[in-house]
């Protein structure tokens, strides 16, 4: 079992996080966060790699704040590599939203809060089948 006790490894870091962050898309990156961390009770939030990144007992999804006109999720299956069927993992994703990096990671690409908003339940409904991986 991973444990995820240091300072970085909370909500407030993440808050302070945001409150210092100067990004054209800081709404959508708001509301990804209370997107996701509504998606299951046992998820957290955390500063890792330098962004806002959420767990489970690993770290699934950081946030991309490097998106040209918006803001992206990877999705992962944390740190360590893991044995994974020969075509990957499966994921029911009907209206394509991902965008597949390799086998285990995948990202999606958000224009704006707009557009958050409007594919709320596509990604809820990925999100569940993804932290049931991790």
């Amino acid at each position: 079992m991973v444990t995820h006790d240091t300072p970085a490894n909370t909500t407030a870091a993440v808050d302070a996080f945001m409150a210092q962050l100067e990004h054209p898309h800081s709404e959508a990156i708001e509301l990804l966060r209370e997107l996701i961390l509504g998606v299951d009770d046992s998820i957290a939030e955390g500063i890792k790699w330098k962004s806002p990144s959420f767990r489970t007992t690993e770290y699934f999804a950081t946030t991309n704040l490097r998106v040209k006109g918006g803001v992206g999720l990877i999705l992962h299956l944390g740190a360590k590599v893991r044995d994974l069927p020969a075509g990957g993992i499966a994921i029911e994703d009907p209206e394509g939203l991902l965008d597949w990096l390799a086998k285990d990671r995948a990202r999606v690409d958000f224009g704006g809060v707009d557009e958050v908003r409007e594919r709320r339940g596509a990604l809820e409904a990925l999100l569940r089948q993804w932290i049931a991986l991790v």
